[in-house]
């Protein structure tokens, strides 16, 4: 049992070995460039090949090309031939170092680099030989691998562009077709013109690059295209030069390489492009396509459908009339045959569809102008994929598409409920024939005359209508339910359905407006009917904005003339007048007999009267004294010191001493406020005589009991000391008079100020 069990195991070693090792393809780098060519890449008896040969680099252990196979790896090619930059058998997997093998003597490929748009190659493998081919078109498929596709590139790296090239030329001219190019376009595929994301290196055409690899893959290389396919058209029976090259571009770091699938070098018969759905090109019903195989070399053709052969067509072309996957083979000695293959796809015609567009009549002659864009909707119905009908007078001119009718947005019928007919095609020119029926309406319905408001500041009857809400339910009212109505400025451009109106409109004639309604159901008309809009304008008398004033714990009453019809007031009153005691915007809405509305703004500001909270007084400087009146309050006031003069300012300059009477009025006829205040200053000389005139000095109305006044003689000796509210000082001293002359005095008043002057003492 347990030998069994050992023997199991090694098994199961030796199998999980074999499997590892054949995740990776093999290389064999000996053998000769005509086996590589005629034994593997073409292997082909339809090939005539000659002046095969080969250039590249010798290394000591095998060559920079040779033969590859996929070795049970997940390889896309099963064999093939591989040309590199380097030495070949180290394209062998798995990836895990980093190949720069060739050396700086190997030189580049001038037509590589003509071909790719590149310089400095370097590390060139070539293999070139001569084909003379017996079909029509050739074509090989090819991997391009490099270790240039790095998933973490240093941002230098992302402009060397290592390349490859698959060179075509007659071979009796010097210049060559590069085939290897990004598909649909002349890009030649190399480094920077197929790449993937996800890299510090912009993308570029991503659909065709494979991926960038990890350690486990078949091959060393970091990254690969997906399977390209270069192809060519030829001249059977021409001779031709292929040369099919590689190289390092700018140094002989990280290599490359080109996989060139094994027997997919192939001389075909082209048999045109495919007709396919998906392409945008297949064959309408009742269409035909003749595939021309026609080669002068051919001794024989078989024709197949879906892979049965078509028994009996044995001629170079066929008709095709069905849809189907089409081959044919082109059989050229016992041994070589060419093929080709094509698929056709048909398209369905757009389905036919009738009808009829009815047009407004206003004489009922029958006879009307049509835009035949009515009848789109009709005649595309279910349809999809479909452009915008064209309309022909005849049958025979719309199957044909000639002769259309051009002015099929004013078209005048000739004959009374005439037909036409109306071409639909699809996006692939599949067409059905629909014939439309051009029919005349006469309405009867007349519409009274509508009257509308000048809703604007400007009472000039011009002003803007809401015709969906204003017009339209009373015009639709007159004919059946799901119509619906379109506005014109004139009645050819409601028959034409041109200009059509917006709404809101402005009407543009002063005071009345003639427009024209269009009833439809969206296509068919049912009326074109005048309507007459009245404009009516309302503007009051007396009736402009006021700014009203409101005093403090008062009320006022405003309001309009009582001759309207309704007031409304944005504070919810509905009578001419109101009473209000708050500032505030007030507006009245009224209205007249015609239902138009006026407007009315009444502004109310607060005021009052002021109140005195100081009044600061700068005195004793003669007739420079200046009182300064500081208040509060809601109004605009003025101020006067004597209550007949007054000011805006509440500073007054220049005032003399004496006793003023200070009143604030409020402009807007609220209370005013009133102080008594006194200006003072000192006497500028006294005559202590005894005449009972200025016979003591004394400072007038100083009102504060806490001053003091010092008097000195002019050598500074204190001669007197006074109070504010004594009788003052009668010129003596210790009881004896003092002489005429100037004394000083010294006032220290109970706000700090400190005061000095002179006065004179006459005799």
């Amino acid at each position: 049992m347990k030998f069994a069990k050992n023997t199991f195991f090694l098994f199961f070693l030796i199998a999980f070995l074999q499997s590892s090792y054949a995740q990776y393809i093999q290389v064999d780098d000996n053998r000769t460039v005509e086996e590589l060519v005629e034994n593997i890449l073409i292997n082909s008896s339809c090939a005539n090949v000659s002046n095969i040969s080969v250039s590249g680099w010798a290394f000591t252990n095998g060559n920079s090309y040779g033969y590859f196979n996929a070795n049970g790896s997940s390889f896309p090619f099963a064999d093939g031939v591989i040309l590199s930059t380097g030495r070949a058998a180290s394209a062998v997997g798995p990836n895990t170092n980093l190949l720069s093998e060739g050396p700086t003597n190997w030189p580049g490929d001038n037509d590589l680099q003509n071909a790719i748009n590149e310089n400095n190659t370097i590390n060139a493998t070539v293999i070139e030989f001569d084909f003379l081919p017996f079909a029509n078109k050739v074509s090989f498929q090819y991997i391009f691998s490099s270790e240039q596709y790095l998933s973490n590139p240093n941002p230098n790296q992302c402009n060397f562009s290592d390349g490859f090239a698959f060179l075509l030329k007659e071979a009796s001219s010097s210049d060559y077709t590069n085939l290897a190019v990004v598909p649909g376009t002349n890009i030649p595929v190399k480094i920077p013109t197929v790449r993937g994301s996800g890299t510090i290196c912009p993308p570029a055409n991503e659909q065709y690059f494979d991926a960038f690899n990890g350690n486990e893959h078949p091959t060393n290389f970091n990254g690969q295209t997906r399977i390209l396919t270069a192809e060519s058209s030829v001249v059977p029976g021409v001779l031709y030069h292929i040369k099919l090259v590689i190289a390092d571009q700018g140094n002989n770091l990280y290599d490359s390489a080109i996989f060139l699938g094994g027997g997919s070098f192939s001389v075909e018969t082209d048999l045109g492009t495919p007709r396919l759905i998906s392409t945008g090109n297949p064959l309408c019903p009742d269409e035909t396509v003749l595939l021309d195989a026609t080669n002068a070399t051919a001794i024989g053709f078989k024709w197949f459908r879906n892979n049965i052969e078509l028994v009996g067509e044995n001629n170079p072309t066929f008709l095709v009339e069905e849809f189907g996957s089409y081959k044919v083979e082109v059989i050229f000695n016992s041994t070589c045959s060419s093929f080709g293959e094509i698929e056709i796809e048909y398209s369905t015609n757009p389905i036919p569809s009738n009808t009829t567009i009815t047009q407004c009549d206003a004489d009922g002659d029958g006879f009307a102008l049509f835009n035949l864009n009515d009848a789109n909707g009709g005649v595309i119905g279910s349809n999809t994929n479909v452009g915008s009908p064209f309309y022909y007078l005849t049958q025979v001119d719309a199957e044909n598409a000639q002769n259309p009718i051009t002015n099929f947005s004013a078209f005048q019928n000739t004959t009374v409920n005439q037909v036409i007919f109306a071409r639909l095609q699809n996006n692939f020119g599949c067409f059905g024939i629909s014939e439309v029926t051009l029919s005349t309406s006469t309405s009867t319905v007349t519409i009274p005359s509508f009257d509308v408001c000048d809703s604007d500041a400007i009472q000039d009857g011009i002003t803007s209508i809401d015709l969906n809400t204003e017009i339209s339910p009373t015009v639709l009212s007159n004919f059946a339910p799901g119509l619906i109505v379109n506005y014109y400025q004139t009645e050819g451009n409601a028959q034409l359905q041109t200009n059509q109106i917006a709404s809101p409109f402005t009407n543009i004639t002063a005071f009345e407006e003639i427009i024209y309604a269009r009833i439809t159901d969206g296509v068919s008309c049912f009326g074109i009917i005048p309507i007459t809009i009245n404009i009516k304008t309302f503007e009051p008398a007396n009736f402009e904005n006021e700014e009203l004033f409101v005093c403090e714990n008062e009320s006022i009453t405003i309001g309009v003339s009582d001759i309207f019809e309704s007031y409304v007031w944005n504070n919810g009153e509905i009578t001419p007048e109101i009473i209000i005691s708050q500032p505030g915007t007030y507006t009245v809405v009224v209205s007249n007999v015609d239902g138009c509305l006026a407007q009315k703004t009444f502004v109310v500001t607060a005021s009052g009267p002021a109140t005195i909270t100081s009044i600061s007084i700068n005195d004793f400087l003669g007739n420079n004294n200046t009182v300064q009146i500081n208040y509060t309050g809601l109004g605009n006031y003025v101020f006067s010191l004597d209550g007949s003069y007054f000011q805006d300012s509440p500073i007054f300059n220049n005032v003399g001493a004496g006793e003023y009477t200070v009143v604030i009025n409020d402009v807007n006829g609220c209370d005013s406020v009133s102080q008594s205040i006194f200006v003072v200053d000192y006497p500028k000389f006294f005559t202590p005589n005894g005449d009972g005139i200025n016979d003591f000095w004394k400072i007038e109305n100083l009102n504060q009991p806490g001053a003091k006044i010092y008097i000195f003689n002019r050598y500074g000796k204190l001669v007197k000391q006074i109070a504010s509210n004594g009788n003052g000082w009668d010129g003596t001293f210790s009881g004896s008079p003092l002489p005429a002359s100037d004394y000083w005095f010294t006032l220290f008043l109970e706000d700090g100020r400190i005061i000095k002057g002179h006065f004179a003492l006459k005799r």
